[in-house]
């Protein structure tokens, strides 16, 4: 049996999960490769003391795995763009497959990197960069490959959803965040988890397996949770919705959309029913429908699940000699197209809008006047006498979809209005059908 090294370049969480699990289950993943998957070489800023390399060389330079003429498979760990890019290419450069778990370099650096890798003929795997453990990307790319994907929407970013879960029970925002620090779901610096970086850079990514568009992270909107309050959270559930943190990208006509936002999605559709730090993502396909796949969204050995995943695709590939490849993207190069990623402003929806209005006569009136001077019809309106304070009610309305354009320009004339206090807040909804 053939042997394929495997050259370890980071040793943090998802590092140390990865030499684990191969070590662990060594054997069976011989099995399953057809060939015997051997750590040759790790490499990490520091030691750790609790994961045992026995006489595997160890070193503090990444570059010594890159240059291990023994080494046939990179796996890099490392996380962050920059470094991480420069890494990758001088494996590549060295005829070397790499595998890697860092979104954030593909979602912004991997057209580059894929260019590069067909050009020396070499693997470059990203599977457990979206998801953690759930196999989203082989999912796309092999398992609905003869279905036009229509939408995709994910629940991509477990911390996200650990905060949502627990405001509905009334709590805020920075009280939740707050725990999710002191329970590790989030980094001591949450931006990129709570402002939908994090699930931008994952969207980006299944959304070129998903419609064959080249790399956009740039193009993504992105907008985060902060904002939202456990007054909306409930009052989206008595309309029959859940506030969840979503990717969401939907092929049209004129492009494609691409976006990160709270959204409001009715409390029977099974995506609505992931709590926790679960992530899950439905994907819409002419052929098959709806098909939703859920799991844990990061984690040691979650994502070690995925990297050696990879890993194996790769070791099958090096120990036959085979050149076949999977597309990088899931579509050959020829069958990329650039397709227009739509402004907000042309994306369709519906709102759940929340006015303060003064207690006055007609001023439901006004509001309606407003909607329907720009095309909007109204599903829903709640607005309770219990909540009336200092002359001021709060004026719940749920749209029909219509074009955010048309929203913005009807909030912006309901803001003007003397009957109404203050910002109008804007929760984007989805039925999914």
């Amino acid at each position: 049996m053939k042997d394929v090294n495997v050259g370890i370049c980071g040793l943090g969480t998802v590092g140390g999960g990865t030499f684990n699990v191969l070590e662990r289950n060594a054997k069976l993943i011989a099995g399953r490769a057809g060939c015997r998957i051997q750590v040759s070489r790790v490499a990490s800023r520091r030691h750790r003391s609790d994961i045992q390399l026995g006489n595997i060389p160890f070193s503090t330079d990444i570059y010594d795995v890159v240059q291990d003429p023994d080494v046939d498979v990179v796996v890099e760990l490392i996380g962050g763009y920059d470094a991480a890019r420069e890494l990758v290419l001088a494996a590549i450069a060295e005829g070397k497959h790499v595998v890697t778990a860092n979104k954030a370099m593909i979602a912004v650096h991997g057209n580059e990197i894929f260019e590069a890798a067909k050009e020396k003929n070499v693997i470059v795997a990203y599977e457990a960069g979206v998801a953690g453990g759930i196999p989203i990307i082989k999912s796309i790319r092999e398992g609905l490959a003869a279905n036009r994907v229509n939408w995709l929407a994910g629940i991509i970013n477990g911390t996200g959803n650990y905060i949502l879960t627990e405001m509905r029970a009334g709590r805020d925002f920075e009280e939740v965040l707050k725990e999710a620090q002191d329970l590790g779901y989030a980094e001591a610096d949450p931006t990129f988890d709570v402002e939908g970086v994090d699930a931008a850079h994952k969207l980006t990514i299944m959304a070129s397996a998903a419609f064959g568009v080249p790399l956009q992270f740039e193009r993504a909107y992105t907008e985060g949770i902060g904002s939202l309050t456990p007054y909306d959270i409930s009052h989206a559930e008595a309309l029959g919705y859940r506030v969840k943190h979503l990717g969401i990208a939907r092929a049209r006509e004129e492009g494609l959309e691409l976006r990160v936002h709270p959204t409001l999605v009715p409390v029977n559709h099974m995506i609505a029913k992931v709590d926790g730090v679960l992530n899950a993502i439905v994907v819409d396909g002419d052929a098959v429908g709806q098909t939703m796949y859920t799991g844990p969204g990061a984690g040691d050995e979650a994502t070690a699940s995925a990297v050696i995943a990879d890993i194996i695709d790769v070791a099958r590939s090096v120990s036959c000699g085979s050149n076949q490849r999977v597309p990088y993207l899931g579509f050959d190069t020829d069958s990329i197209v650039d397709h227009q990623i739509l402004p907000m402003d042309e994306i369709r929806s519906a709102y759940y809008l929340r006015i303060q209005a003064y207690d006055r006569p007609g001023v439901l009136a006004k509001v309606a006047s407003i909607l329907s001077e720009h095309g909007i019809n109204i599903e829903s309106i709640m607005q309770k006498e219990s909540e009336l304070h200092d002359g001021r009610i709060p004026v719940i309305i749920l749209t029909h979809t219509v074009q955010e354009r048309q929203i913005n320009q009807a909030i912006a004339q309901m803001e003007s209005l003397p009957d109404v206090e203050g910002k109008v807040v804007r929760i984007r909804a989805e039925n999914f059908v």
